[in-house]
């Protein structure tokens, strides 16, 4: 029986800046910043408020990567074909304006849905996040 999610993927282009944005601008925790044998950086981050959830920044081009997949990742990445996820908030408004300040980029203010405040943004390569303040 499965009983729950312990680590999950966003494609990062490169894993400085990807580490920069989500430490730096998010305020995300480092989990895990070591490097193999086979010289594959594994990065991990989280939110500060859900230490068993570890989120690989997982970069398109590595030493574990097919370079004719990497392209394509890399590409959908680019392009913001990559939706990777909604981030919980007990006030998006404050959220949003927060990030705003920090230099994250916003491709939707806050706005009211059915399912609560919802703003939209994106990380340094193009994948998009919902920031969500559920109803």
């Amino acid at each position: 029986m499965i009983q729950r999610l312990s680590h999950t993927s966003i494609f990062v282009l490169d894993q400085d800046i990807a580490h920069d944005f989500y430490v730096g601008k998010l305020g995300f925790e480092v989990r895990t910043d070591s490097t193999m044998d086979n010289g594959f950086r594994w990065l991990t981050v989280g939110p500060k408020g859900q230490p068993d959830l570890e989120i690989i920044l997982m970069p398109v081009r590595s030493s574990m990567s097919k370079p004719e997949i990497a392209d394509l990742l890399e590409a959908a990445v680019s392009k913001g074909a990559m939706g990777a996820g909604v981030f919980i908030t007990a006030d998006c408004q404050k959220t949003y304006e927060e990030l705003k300040g920090k230099g994250v980029v916003f491709t939707q203010e806050p706005t009211d849905r059915f399912y609560g405040l919802e703003a939209v943004f994106n990380d340094p390569f193009g994948n998009w996040f919902s920031l969500s303040q559920p109803k």
